[in-house]
């Protein structure tokens, strides 16, 4: 077996109207409905399901549990630029920008929190000294 790539995950969420609106309009991801109603944020190839906290849909994972969510979101945007976006927004940066190692390697992070305290880092694999402009 060779598997290519992601195609969605799913967060457990309180507020699916919540979800939508951070994913859509913090993170600029297409909002779209599916299946019987249920909702998903929607970028390039993949997307991120969300399910309300007791109407979990099966198969599900042993125990959905909201803010467990942990995960990398690569932005084509300099992280100056999203910085700038954040703030904007009022989202607080929990971290960064940091130097990590992704999976194609070394990259820069921001962490910051959605609603239901899911830690979503934005990264670039652009180096953060060379968008400041040094």
């Amino acid at each position: 077996m060779k598997i290519a790539r992601f195609d969605h995950l799913v967060l457990t969420v309180r507020d699916v109207e919540a979800s939508c609106r951070f994913y859509g309009e913090v993170l600029g991801m297409e909002i779209i409905s599916f299946g019987q109603d249920r909702k998903a944020a929607k970028f390039g190839q993949q997307k991120i399901n969300f399910q309300q906290v007791g109407q979990e849909i099966d198969p599900k994972a042993k125990r959905p549990t909201m803010g467990s969510g942990d995960f990398c979101l690569i932005t084509s945007d300099s992280l100056i630029d999203v910085k700038k976006h954040l703030a904007e927004q009022g989202v607080k940066i929990e971290l960064g920008p940091v130097e990590r190692t992704g999976a194609l390697g070394p990259m820069y992070s921001i962490y910051i929190r959605d609603p239901d305290e899911n830690l979503v880092e934005i990264s670039s694999y652009e180096p953060y000294v060379r968008m400041q402009g040094k």
